[in-house]
């Protein structure tokens, strides 16, 4: 199984879009610093995760995400999960 999944900085409320076949670990990757794309950003929480049968597919939906239009779909589809990062994030700042 591949996984898509969108991260949400606790710093600073931005996103990180991924891609791995254990998603579990890669969290815990991603919270111990072990990946310098979040490394500056920890905490990290998972916000959206997609599961597909095919690593291509995968790929696609991951790159798609990435992109504005992607972007735009994302804030659509999480509007009520974006109210609570904003919301967390003006309280803690």
């Amino acid at each position: 199984m591949h996984t898509v999944y969108v991260l949400v900085s606790l710093r600073d409320g931005r996103l990180y879009i991924g891609r791995t076949e254990n998603l579990e670990s890669r969290i815990k990757e991603h919270n111990a610093g072990k990946t310098w794309t979040t490394r500056r950003v920890l905490p990290v929480k998972l916000l959206f995760f997609e599961v597909f049968l095919s690593k291509d597919d995968a790929i696609r939906r991951e790159k798609y995400l990435k992109t504005s239009k992607g972007k735009s779909t994302l804030r659509m589809m999480l509007q009520e999960s974006f109210a609570w990062v904003a919301e967390w994030y003006t309280r803690s700042t």
